[in-house]
């Protein structure tokens, strides 16, 4: 057990690990000089109160160095990597976790983060990315990585909601007024409106959007897949440019100015609103989009290697406890737990949610259909009309 609990939880309430405060080093260092200098004066008197003095301080000097050394070891640093657009959930979760970590075990504890595109980021993982955990927005993406061997194949089984702590969907943002009428899917298919959103390939939120507005085609043609093929080039085609990542295309929409309608998750057309101001842009609900569950995993071959898997699994779960999912719902996600869910539902417009199974018989089926090489998905941009 650490002597300096009670030290430490006066000294450090940051979730980041830093250096021993000044103030340790100096106190250590005073202490061990004064103690050396008191020594040195007592050589006049008896030896043996000489030696009694040394040795209390002796056991001064000890304490001193072990509340030094307490500062200095236990500490850990743990790195998620995550999908383009959880950088202000993030920043807000972190901090609160490594607070309730080092309550609960007197340790310090680094969150660092990295941010892309979900799918580009587990091909960086699956290639190297030393990340303790990850949290995506597409299980796709963790399976890429159970796939390598790098998350354990129980990946899904070791939490709650197949290791999904909330849930988002494509909804639209548009400019002020509304100027283009846009209120569903099939507004945006129409020639002369242009629609911003990441590129399929590369981005989970791209990926959702295009699935949302294939499943509402099939809703509205009764089933009819050569109408939804149809439609969704149309759609492609009204799209100026494809960022890598949900971020980037917030940027080309917002500051670019470029578009005339931004599809994303409703967590980031929430928070770009009240970026940029309410009064400037508008979020669009549609009558129909897809469920987005975001899954998350511990990265076993990494936590292993560098023994983070205790704070590591700690760090995720804490997405599910209560105060996680507080902070979660406070940054318009969509929670599982019932009590915070009923708390928010407010701030969450009713909509048609439909799934990737119910629709599309899952994640490996829709993959090899749509996202393979020579897939639906390229075949649609092949057929999209000329811009």
């Amino acid at each position: 057990m650490c002597l300096c609990g009670t030290v430490m939880a006066r000294h450090s309430t940051v979730h980041d690990h830093r250096p021993p405060p000044t103030c340790m080093l100096r106190y250590a260092s005073l202490t061990v000089d004064a103690q050396l200098s008191c020594a040195h004066d007592l050589r006049s008197h008896s030896p043996h109160t000489t030696l009694t003095y040394m040795k209390s301080r002796v056991r001064s000097i000890a304490l001193a160095l072990a509340v030094l050394a307490c500062h200095t070891t236990h500490a850990a640093e743990i790195l998620n990597a995550s999908y383009d657009v959880s950088r202000e959930l993030f920043d807000a979760i972190n901090p609160a976790f490594a607070q309730q970590w080092q309550v609960k075990t007197g340790e310090r504890v680094t969150i660092r983060q990295s941010h892309a595109g979900s799918s580009k980021q587990a091909r960086t993982v699956a290639d190297g990315l030393p990340a303790d955990v990850v949290t995506f927005n597409q299980v796709t993406d963790i399976q890429l990585l159970q796939r390598t061997g790098v998350v354990a194949a129980d990946w899904q089984k070791r939490l709650p909601n197949n290791a999904s702590p909330y849930y988002s969907l494509p909804i639209f943002l548009v400019r002020s007024g509304n100027p283009k009428g846009i209120k569903d899917w099939n507004d945006l298919a129409r020639p002369g409106v242009q629609v911003v959103f990441p590129n399929p390939k590369t981005s989970g939120n791209g990926r959702y959007t295009y699935l949302a507005a294939y499943a509402y085609a099939l809703d509205a043609n009764q089933g009819d897949q050569a109408k939804a093929k149809a439609f969704v080039a149309k759609l492609l085609a009204n799209v100026p440019v494809f960022d890598t990542g949900g971020r980037g295309a917030t940027t080309t929409f917002v500051e670019r100015e470029i578009g005339d309608a931004l599809v994303t998750f409703e967590s980031e057309v929430t928070a770009i609103r009240k970026e940029y101001g309410k009064s400037n842009l508008q979020a669009v609900t549609p009558s129909l989009s897809l469920r987005a569950d975001f899954p998350v995993a511990v990265v076993d071959k990494v936590v292993d290697k560098k023994g983070t898997r205790k704070v590591a699994s700690a760090y995720i779960e804490f997405l599910f406890s209560p105060q996680g999912q507080e902070i979660v719902a406070r940054h318009y996600n969509r929670v599982n737990d019932a009590n915070v869910a009923k708390k928010y539902a407010a701030q969450f417009p009713q909509v048609k949610l439909v799934t990737v199974e119910s629709v599309f018989g899952g994640w490996e089926k829709v993959t090899a259909e749509h996202f393979k090489d020579g897939g639906i998905l390229d075949q649609a941009f092949k057929a999209a009309p000329a811009r």
